[in-house]
Order: C-alpha cells, then structure tokens, then sequence
C-alpha cells in the first residue's frame, strides 16, 4: 500500500514538472491564422487611411490611382467595350480584296479563264505573228581597203607545223637582228602578214623567218587548224 502511494506521488510531481508544447499551428502571438490575417488588415486599413488624411490636408486632392489603391471607386463605371459580333439578320462585311502589287496572275487559271477566251487567245497569237520578221541570209560584206594577205587561209593551206624547216634560208641574219625586227611588231599576226606582204615564204628579206618555216616570228598557224578541224566536225 505505501509502495502504491509513493508512486503516486512521484508521478505527481513529474507531470507539474513537465511544460506544456505550444500549438506550432496556432500562429505566434494569436489564437490562430485566420485572427492574424485580420489584425494585419486591418493595420494596413489604419495606415492607408493616415497617408490619405495627410496627403488631403496638404494638397487637398486625392489621385484616382489613390482611390483605387484603397478600393473606392473600382466598378463605378462599366468598362466601354467595342462589340464585333454582327447584328441578327445582316450579311458579315467583306474584307476587300488585297491588290497584288503589279504581281503576274498568268499562272493562275481562274483568274485567266475570267478575262482570255479562245477568240481572243487566237487574235494574240496572230498579232504576235504578224510582228515576226525573217531575215533573209546574204553574203558577208567585203571590207574597205587593203586589209593584206589571209593569215587563215595561209594557215590552213601551210604544209608544214611551226618550227619544221620548209623554205631555204641564207645564214646572213644574226639573232640579234631577228629579235629586234620581231620587236617592231605589236602581234605575232601582224609579222606574220608584212612577211607574206613582203615575198614571203619563199624571201625573207627582213630576216623574220630564219628557220625557214614559212612563219615569221614565232607565229603558230596550229590554233587556226584547230578551230577550223572544230568547225568542220560541228
């Protein structure tokens, strides 16, 4: 029995020991959440309406910016909206046609078919023929002056290629010479018709062909052939 007792005791004291565990849920300083929101309200209410009595008594106007940060005057008036839909009973406004800026529609077959007929399509094709104009061939016309001998025919009637000894040649000119008179000359063509105007291929007075080729200076009569061999082949 004293065994029972003194448990009791101990027990007693332990629980006046013990502190109570606050209601973390509760919020700090109020009975709840939802009394705390109100009291904050309100303390915002308390200061907005101090900012307004002094801005009133020093201006003595309020913004409508003002008025709608404290809720007055939001709603008043109903907000102007612009109605699209179309009235009952009426045809919907065509939106007009986009111009094509002096874009071609000749690729577009309803937009041809609208404004071309056959007859039509027929009297354009004849105008357009009757414009046509045949040019008749004649035979190429004759240059004024001496233009001197035909390289070209002398090309191609040439027996020999360039640098093949066919004409014999006195050794009385020195390279010296036959590069100074070759100097005189603005194109191999050029040296090559004085040569031929002046006795050649047979005679080389001026000394421009001293291998005895029949083609003064170095002139190659190979790119000729080979533009008439095309010519021919085409």
């Amino acid at each position: 029995m004293n065994k029972v007792l003194m448990m009791g005791v101990a027990l007693s004291a332990l629980s006046a020991c013990v502190q109570d565990i606050p209601d973390s849920g509760a919020g700090v300083g109020f009975g709840d959440y939802d009394a705390y929101q109100e009291q904050l309200a309100r303390q915002e209410a308390a200061l907005a309406q101090a900012s307004l009595s002094d801005q009133t008594a020093s201006t003595g106007t309020i913004s409508s910016e003002e008025l709608a940060a404290l809720g007055i005057g939001q709603g008043d008036a109903p907000t102007a909206t612009t109605s699209t839909t179309t009235p009952v009973g009426s045809e919907p406004v065509q939106p007009e046609p986009i111009s094509n800026g002096g874009i071609s529609d000749e690729q577009d077959f309803s937009a041809v078919a609208e404004r071309e007929t056959i007859e039509s399509d027929a009297a354009r094709l004849a105008a357009n023929a009757a414009q046509y104009q045949v040019a008749e061939v004649t035979a190429l016309p004759v240059r004024e002056g001496d233009e001197g001998p035909n390289i070209v025919e002398y090309a191609l009637a040439a027996p020999n290629k360039l640098g093949q000894p066919w004409y014999s040649r006195l050794q009385l000119f020195s390279q010296t010479r036959f590069e100074t008179n070759c100097a005189k000359y603005n194109t191999p063509d050029d040296a090559q018709r004085d040569f031929l105007l002046n006795g050649g291929p047979e005679r080389d007075p001026m000394g421009l062909d001293p291998d005895g080729d029949g083609f003064a200076c170095g002139w190659d009569p190979e790119p000729f052939r080979l533009a008439f061999g095309m010519a021919a082949g085409n």
